[in-house]
């Protein structure tokens, strides 16, 4: 299994300590707003990665929650594969950032499939969690990954599509620098997403989930805070070229709302934040360079506020 890479956890933690309490207070507020009691892990969803390139996954996000006091650590799982398989590669690296942080629990944030991906952890190691956020999370499957699952299982058809996805996960994964080469699993990933799969998941791991079709599930389960949020945007930017490929995949969802990728009620865990924030699946993570509205809260604001409401509840 893949493990955060020492270089991460040792540059993270050097520059958690290296940043001042007053540094950039006067532009940011308060020098503790985002000064969370657990360190704060963050998840990237399918074919995502930590730094790809030189560009973070979560653009100008860590380094806005570091400003005003939180520690924060990225992990990179697996781009493709189940959401069993990603959750026991982040388990390792959480163990890894208890063990050097010396908390004893984190608050686990999780984009897109990293929203499942987290749900595993705080099942399995409630001990080890304090929060669990989903942030665009089809926790009930995505129209999109069942549209794709109608090409018949075992043809040709799934094969090249399975390849050209595995390679595409391949492609990443090294261009990330990852020291480990995590195999990838297009597949696993898709029988994750789709609403057969997710419904299989929710079954064994039904913490935070919604028993009715746009509820709000169980805030606290086990001592884990559930928190969810999402958007409904889908062309947000002219400038943003990645809003053209959400454009086309939102036609599957067929007049529901959702950011491109996932639906706006398949979105729900725990503590409903916002499920209809002006951003699609990439401005949740601000993406495209930053490229999100401009009638919208900055992406980066929702996350120091998210940090804040996770201080002010003693996480």
């Amino acid at each position: 299994m893949k493990k955060m890479r020492p270089l991460i956890l040792a540059s993270t933690l050097a520059a958690t300590l290296a940043v001042p309490a007053t540094s950039h207070a006067w532009w940011f507020g308060s020098s503790s707003y985002t000064k969370t009691k657990y360190p704060i892990v963050l998840t990237h969803g399918m074919l995502g990665f930590d730094s790809l390139l030189g560009v973070d996954y979560w653009y100008g996000i860590p380094s806005a929650l570091k400003r005003d006091g939180a520690s924060v650590y990225v992990t990179e799982v697996s781009q493709l594969n189940t959401s069993e398989a990603r959750g026991e590669e982040l388990l390792e690296q959480v163990e890894d950032i208890v063990a050097i942080s010396g908390k004893g629990k984190v608050n686990l944030i999780g984009h897109s499939h990293g929203g499942p991906t987290i749900r595993y952890v705080a099942a399995v190691r409630p001990d080890l969690v304090a929060s669990a956020t989903s942030v665009g999370a089809p926790h009930k499957g995505s129209a999109t990954a069942d549209f794709i699952r109608q090409v018949p299982a075992g043809s040709a058809g799934e094969a090249l599509l399975a390849g050209i996805a595995n390679g595409l996960g391949a492609l990443i994964n090294f261009l990330s620098g990852s020291s480990s080469n995590s195999t990838q699993n297009a597949l696993g990933s898709l029988e994750s997403l789709n609403s057969v799969g997710a419904a299989a998941f929710n079954a064994r791991f039904p913490q935070g989930i919604p028993t009715s079709s746009c509820g709000e599930g169980a805030y606290s389960v086990n001592g884990v805070r559930y928190y969810s949020w999402s958007g409904t945007g889908v062309s947000t930017n002219l400038l943003d070229i990645s809003d053209a490929l959400l454009i086309a995949t939102s036609l599957t969802f067929a007049g529901e709302p959702n950011d491109g990728l996932v639906g706006r009620c398949s979105s729900h865990m725990g503590q409903v934040i916002r499920d209809n924030y002006r951003m699609n699946h990439l401005d949740e993570v601000n993406q495209t360079l930053g490229l999100t509205s401009l009638f919208e809260t900055d992406p980066v604001t929702v996350y120091r506020q998210h940090a804040n409401r996770l201080k002010n509840a003693g996480l």
